[in-house]
This record gives structure tokens, sequence and C-alpha cells, in this order.
């Protein structure tokens, strides 16, 4: 999470996005060899730490190259679209982990390395097809970006106090999944439900990222935060096994009309000599508050129960609704 404002900062000082980009896939391609070859604990900790390090160095550039690649009145649909990618790739990679594991009886070594082919086709890609934006001359004469939120404006700044609120009140996935099994849901459905999730996202994304684009993205996001607080509420209200089935695929509605519009309302904050910082500087307070949030969602789950825990989510969300709009974050857009 600390390395992707960094990163960001690098991508926009040096004008270099493609190359971070490139460095952070290849770095999260090593780490799958070294993960098949592992024989300790310590092995299988470092190869995790060589794969988020390559998160933390691609993933500011990368949204900067998808900004900076697309019309503004196509924020929506572009990353949307990455969204709606990035998730069918977490459906398909794990299917096919599955099938290998069941036609080579366990074999997890396997796994990891077959998983190094695609994340090395992937960084074949970058470089082959993947054009970025070349610096214009005022922009190569103008004053590098400063690691600084003073390089922004208030509105950008207001945005990034509504993202830390937001998520310090979503906190990690596995509350569902631990809510799921509570309410009677066998561990071995929980795949099946958590499969639903991500195909309802993977398929919302592209149409609510375009929608956006035509009611207006400060109007998805809002309608995120909103849509977000009401499936918190129900999930700390559920009762019954029948409510995470319908709930968890809503929360992958949520998850296609928020995840990619909120970078996409980002994009449109951010000056162009500063977008891969912005882009870090959203990341890492996000990233950096998924600790606490958990943390404070674990404490109400031991204290007082698992739905103390989602109406503390839901509250969070919003409240950021309320600074949203109060803040005046932003125009129309």
């Amino acid at each position: 999470s600390v390395l992707k404002v960094f990163s960001g900062w690098l991508a926009d000082r040096f004008g270099r996005k493609k190359l971070l980009m490139t460095i952070g896939y290849a770095t999260s391609a090593v780490s799958r060899p070294v993960m098949a070859v592992s024989n300790t604990w310590a092995h299988v900790l470092t190869a995790r730490f060589i794969d988020r390090l390559g998160k933390g160095v691609r993933t500011a550039p990368r949204d900067a190259i998808i900004a900076e690649s697309t019309e503004a009145e196509r924020f929506g649909l572009a990353f949307g679209f990455h969204r709606s990618m990035d998730t069918i790739g977490a459906v398909i990679g794990p299917g096919i982990a599955f099938i290998l594991l069941y036609l080579f009886a366990g074999n997890l070594r396997l796994v990891f390395f077959a998983s190094t082919i695609p994340a090395v086709i992937a960084v074949g890609l970058i470089i082959a097809f993947i054009k970025e934006k070349k610096q214009s001359r005022a922009e190569k004469e103008s004053r590098p970006p400063s690691l600084s939120l003073a390089s922004f404006n208030g509105q950008f700044r207001r945005y990034l106090i509504v993202v830390g609120v937001f998520s310090l009140g979503n906190f990690a996935d596995a509350f569902l999944i631990l809510q799921a099994q509570n309410l009677g849901i066998s561990s071995y459905l929980i795949p099946v439900i958590y499969l639903a999730y991500n195909i309802v996202y993977a398929a919302s994304a592209v149409p609510l990222g375009a929608l956006a684009d035509r009611v207006g993205l400060k109007h998805m996001v809002m309608a995120g935060f909103a849509v977000y607080s009401a499936i918190y509420l129900l999930v700390g209200l559920s009762t019954q096994a029948a409510h995470i089935w319908i709930l968890f695929p809503l929360y992958g509605v949520y998850k296609g009309m928020s995840e990619g519009n909120q970078r996409a309302y980002l994009a449109t904050l951010a000056p162009t000599r500063h977008k891969a910082t912005a882009f870090g500087a959203y990341h890492t307070v996000a990233g950096l508050t998924l600790l606490p949030a958990s943390i404070i969602a674990g404490w109400l789950w031991d204290s007082y129960g698992g739905g103390a825990a989602f109406f503390y989510g839901a509250a969070m969300s919003a409240l950021a609704a309320l600074l949203f709009a109060g803040l005046r974050v932003g125009g129309s857009r």
C-alpha cells in the first residue's frame, strides 16, 4: 500500500509509467515459481512479499495509463472494463487451478508453476502492445510533481478524505464469508457463493461504468456508498442462509458500480501531470485503512456480535456519502 504512492510519483516524475507497470507485473510473475519451489513458511512469505511488491509498483502507473488513453467522457466504461477483466481472471484462474489439482492429485507445486505462464504472457503483452502517452514539451519543462498533497487542489484532497472515511468501514470480505458460515452455509458451498459474487461483479462493471458516463460519475459514486451501506445493514440483520444467497450477488453489483467508478471519478480530479501520483495516493489511503477497519470490525464482532461489525461498516459508508455531498467534491461528472 505504501509503495503505490511512491511508484505513482516516480512514474509522474520521470514520465515512465509503462516501465514501472512492466516492472510491477514482472515482479509478481517471479513470485509464482518462488512459491512453487518453497519448502518452508519463510519461503512462502517471501513469495507473497515479492507478489505484493509487484502490485505496489504497478497499480498507480497502470491506472494512470488507462486514464490517459481514454476520453474523459468514457472513464467509467474504461475503468469498468478493467475491473471486469480483472474479475474474470479471478474466476477463470481458480477454475483452472481446481482442474489441475483434480487431474494431478493435489499437486500444488504444479499449479504455481502453471500460473507463471499467464503471468509471463501478461508482461509480454505490456511490452508489445501498451503505448504510453508521450509528455508534451510543456509538461517536460513544467515543475516536476512533488510527493505532497499540496500538489493537488482542494477537490482532490476532499475526495481522499471521503475515501479514507469509507475505507475505515470497508473491512475484509472474509467477514462476509464468516457471516455466511454462521448462518448455516456449509464450508463447501462458500466457493459457490463467492463465484456467484465474482460473476455478477464482472458482468455488471462494464454496463454500470457506461451508465456512470451517462448519468455522471459523481452520482454513481454516491449511489455506490448508499448501496454498500444498505447491503451491510441487511447482512447485519440477516437471520438465515437464504439472505446471504441473495445479498452476496447484490454485493457483486455494488462492486460493479463502485470499484471502477471511484477510480474513474478520481481521474477527473487529478491534474494530467500528476495522474499516477493521484492514483497512488488513492490506493495508499484505501490500502492502509484496511487493517484498522478490519481490526475494528473484529473487535466489534467479538464484543457485540457479527451484526455490530456490519452496522459499523454501513454507518461509515453512510458518513462517507454525507461527506461526499457536504464537502462538494468535484462537479456533476
